[in-house]
């Protein structure tokens, strides 16, 4: 009869190149963020749309106040201003940009792309959030 030494199954990481692990979320103490593969190709894709060059051009990710929660993300393309900090998705070649205040509520976050019946578009699964509200873009940390 096999036995366990205490070494659940549920560590089991899968180490083989088929298809793309989900990003990681980086701590949210870290004051980093992490974008998924999909998200980086779809903003690929639509700054090649709108003729922006992923080399001087990024996507500004911010947070605002507002909303019925409190706070509200925003999201534009932009240049790099002197305070940002700059994440890049290398494999991808897009870069995203957040201002100092923004990345305290924004550390730990996964930037993602979905696509769904309900609709598509750009998500932030942030570890921060203490509430939200139905519409999805409002929140408070």
């Amino acid at each position: 009869m096999p036995h366990d030494h205490g070494h659940g199954h549920d560590h089991a990481h899968d180490h083989g190149p088929a298809g793309a692990p989900p990003a990681q979320a980086p701590s949210r103490f870290s004051g980093q963020i992490a974008i998924s593969d999909k998200a980086a190709e779809k903003l690929k894709d639509l700054m090649l749309a709108e003729k922006k060059d992923p080399a001087t051009v990024g996507l500004r990710l911010g947070v605002q106040g507002g909303g019925c929660s409190g706070m509200s993300y925003f999201m534009d393309f932009d240049e790099k201003r002197d305070d940002d900090k700059v994440f890049t998705h290398e494999a991808v070649g897009v870069k995203v940009y957040i201002d100092p205040r923004s990345i305290l509520h924004l550390s730990g976050s996964i930037l993602d792309y979905a696509e769904g019946l309900m609709g598509s578009g750009f998500s932030i699964k942030n570890p921060n959030v203490k509430s939200s509200c139905g519409c999805g873009s409002s929140f408070s940390t």
